[in-house]
């Protein structure tokens, strides 16, 4: 796309959200399972920043400005076979696109009212954990002192092995799936609770659409950071 970089569009937390609840536990959620980019952390702008670089490096097509809402409406594999990225490459790409977070951490932030959310969730006695494709250190580094909030990090994990990540980590959690209330930006992040049996809270301010993410039915929908814990408390009454 020439030196047009695909846009940025901010999502920050706030206003409405649509809520779709089933049933919670009888004795509420034990477990929140965050996902990181997008989730607790505003790395979307810089995702969009790098992004040619790594396509030229990689050889996939570049996303032109326009087509960026349109990609957001999109799975994971989907966006994919849109651009030609090869299911092979994408543990290189991860591995570089790692290195690149690494460098840049500095420069990311998590979302307003992340810390809070945090905190809200240690007081209420709800153990946390972090599900991620990006590595620990990158998700320690950008939380900065609340990542000593998180109880459990299951980082590393492949684009399109979250549920058997999320799995493993229920294990040795000892951890019963329904239990668990899992939160995501992302339609694999959803496709992973639904492959292991726990709830999914989507998070309307991420990488993936609003709109798109309503549409697939999770379990809640939040439109900012405090509704988690307003959520969990609830499960309890």
């Amino acid at each position: 796309m020439g030196a047009e970089r695909p846009r940025a569009a901010p999502r920050r937390p706030g206003g409405d959200p649509a809520v779709l609840i089933r049933p919670a536990p009888a004795r509420g959620y034990r477990l929140v399972v965050l996902d990181f980019d997008g989730t607790l952390a505003d790395t979307f702008p810089w995702f969009c920043g790098v992004l040619d670089a790594v396509a030229d490096r990689y050889r996939f097509r570049r996303v032109a400005a326009h087509e960026t809402d349109e990609l957001r409406r999109l799975s994971a594999r989907a966006i994919m076979a849109r651009l030609g990225v090869p299911r092979w490459k994408l543990p290189l790409i991860a591995r570089h696109m790692h290195g690149l977070a690494a460098r840049d951490a500095a420069l990311l932030h998590p979302f307003p009212g992340t810390s809070e959310m945090l905190a809200g969730l240690g007081e209420a006695g709800v153990a946390t954990a972090v599900l991620s494709s990006n590595t620990e250190a990158n998700v320690r580094r950008v939380l900065g002192p609340d990542a000593a909030r998180i109880g459990r990090y299951a980082c590393g994990a492949s684009v399109f092995g979250k549920a058997r990540r999320l799995a493993s980590l229920l294990r040795h959690a000892r951890i019963e799936p329904r239990a668990v209330l899992c939160v995501g930006d992302e339609l694999r992040d959803l496709d992973a609770a639904r492959a292991v049996g726990c709830a999914f809270g989507a998070v309307a301010w991420g990488y993936t659409d609003a709109a798109t993410l309503s549409a697939a039915r999770p379990d809640l929908m939040f439109a900012e950071p405090a509704q988690i814990v307003e959520a969990v408390l609830s499960a309890r009454r």
